[in-house]
């Protein structure tokens, strides 16, 4: 009897010890997953709820897919305003490394990220799920993935009365935001721009429909701080 519970206590432990090592895995199991683009946009296009609500969405979607453990933000710039300082993407990601859901090392640091050397395309730039985003080609374009950043991850400062964060995310309509091509192509006549994956060009709008019309669904990039 005594040894029977002994053996039923250790599977039971052995159970939440794989439950609990598996939780940080991405879809695919193996290296945890450390980036993904959401899968979709909360509801109202460029009003995303500020960088604290657009957080709040990367940490959902991310323990939705058992990563949910890890810190995650969104990679999103915003302006000066009301007395806070400009915010650049690139300082809210943490050092890296970061792999997606299917275990490959996107970048190995921030630098990496914004170098020739990253990996991050269409076939690496991956939902939470493990999905691929369509894009350029395909029936239906997303490739626009909302960013308000320059090439270096920095704040994409907009012209006077211009704008490039959808109001610091907090716009549904009018307004404009710097995205970036996922897949690294497009129309955009500057070769640089079609293959930058975090700054291409500016949308139309800030509503669901004003972002498709330029190739977005008001998707983001999201990435692990730790």
């Amino acid at each position: 009897m005594h040894r029977r519970f002994i053996r039923s206590a250790g599977t039971a432990l052995a159970t939440v010890v794989l439950i609990v090592g598996c939780g940080a895995m991405g879809p695919s199991g193996g290296k945890p997953m450390g980036f993904f683009i959401t899968s979709t946009n909360p509801g109202k296009g460029g009003d995303l709820g500020g960088l604290a609500g657009a957080d709040r969405f990367c940490q959902s979607l991310a323990t939705s897919a058992g990563a949910g453990n890890k810190t995650w933000r969104a990679y999103l710039s915003a302006a000066a305003m009301d007395g806070q300082p400009a915010v650049n993407a690139r300082d809210r990601i943490g050092t890296g490394p970061w792999t997606n859901a299917k275990g490959v090392v996107v970048a190995s640091s921030v630098a990496d990220l914004h170098s020739a050397n990253a990996k991050l395309g269409k076939d690496t730039s991956l939902t939470e799920k493990g999905e691929v985003v369509t894009g350029f080609g395909d029936a239906v374009n997303r490739h626009d993935i909302l960013t308000g950043s320059r090439p270096d991850g920095t704040l994409a400062v907009p012209e006077p009365g211009k704008d490039t964060t959808c109001g610091n995310w907090t716009r549904s309509d009018g307004g404009s935001a710097m995205v970036g091509h996922h897949d690294r192509k497009g129309t955009n006549p500057d070769p640089v721009a079609n293959a930058s994956w975090n700054s291409s060009h500016g949308t139309r709008g800030c509503s669901v429909d004003q972002l498709k019309m330029s190739g977005s669904a008001g998707l983001m990039y999201c990435f692990a701080t730790n």
